[in-house]
């Protein structure tokens, strides 16, 4: 019991850290989404070297960086992970400057339904009669949205699509949690290293550019990226899929209050009736995990 009151705490600690994540861009969205990127990849990186010191994990990250170089499959893999993210992050600081928040909203509730197309599809998994309503709801919403609209939400896509296949990909990577973000932000740290240096010699920076404050936040920024990464794994170990799969829902929601409310971005009629079809099709989704997993434990149960 105290494990999985744990696992919940871990769990739910990290989806309200990405939850209220907005807010932390939007206090340096006078800095352009490339270069915050650029920043949060940078000290990521740096912190979870400290992170691995203290935890005396080092030379457990050294086999890893040996390992990658002799199995060309997961070296592929995390090159794989590290783009999927950097794409996603990046996607993310956009949308929260434009002030699209209620999109990145919607683009965080679709993707558990994502992740259940990309079962079926890559991995072979049996596809339930309840994901398939779920699915076709979802799409009813999404469809309704693009014609009312006139246009693709791309931005919920974009975020969907790229932490989905993030998190089927990172299957193959048989890392512990902090060593395998080390390694994701250690790939593109000096693709990261190189647009500072050529925005600085530029002159087209804003950070470090005698703003305390904005130069604090950026650099704070690999803090606020590494911790809910960090909770998220520890809490995924100790808490059932089903219910690490309701506490998904906390992010999304606080997003969406947060750019309705505190932003004032638009939320309409149209809107309303796509999220509202997306939200049938989560509840589908979340009673049949409940259920399914009931009759697994009675199963096991009975074997046991």
């Amino acid at each position: 019991m105290k494990k999985k009151y744990e696992g919940v705490m871990n769990g739910a600690g990290a989806y309200l850290l990405w939850g209220f994540l907005p807010i932390y861009w939007k206090a340096i969205d006078h800095v352009p989404p490339g270069e915050v990127l650029a920043h949060r990849i940078f000290w990521s990186f740096w912190f979870m070297l400290i992170l691995l010191l203290i935890g005396k994990k080092l030379d457990s990250f050294k086999s890893s960086i040996r390992q990658m170089k002799e199995d060309p499959k997961a070296r592929f893999a995390l090159i794989a992970v590290s783009i999927l993210i950097s794409v996603n992050w990046l996607t993310f600081i956009w949308a929260v400057h434009a002030g699209k928040i209620v999109e990145t909203s919607l683009g965080y509730y679709i993707n558990p339904l994502i992740s259940i197309v990309l079962g079926v599809f890559v991995l072979k998994e049996k596809l339930l009669r309840s994901h398939v309503i779920a699915f076709f709801l979802a799409l009813a919403g999404v469809i309704f949205l693009t014609v009312s609209y006139g246009q693709f939400p791309w931005i919920s896509f974009a975020l969907a699509f790229s932490f989905g296949i993030y998190g089927l990909i990172k299957k193959l990577l048989p890392f512990d949690s902090s060593i395998g973000l080390t390694l994701e932000t250690m790939v593109v740290t000096p693709i990261a290293l190189i647009y500072i240096l050529v925005i600085t010699i530029k002159g087209t920076h804003v950070t470090f550019y005698g703003d305390i404050k904005t130069d604090a936040l950026v650099i704070v920024s690999g803090v606020a990226t590494a911790i809910p990464l960090l909770l998220f794994a520890k809490g995924v170990q100790k808490v059932p899929l089903y219910l690490m799969g309701f506490l998904q829902y906390i992010a999304p929601t606080i997003m969406l209050v947060l750019g309705i409310f505190i932003y004032h971005e638009p939320f309409g009629a149209t809107k309303f009736i796509a999220f509202t079809f997306i939200w049938a099709a989560l509840l589908i989704v979340s009673l049949s995990s409940i259920k399914w997993s009931g009759l697994h434990a009675k199963r096991r149960d009975r074997i046991a």
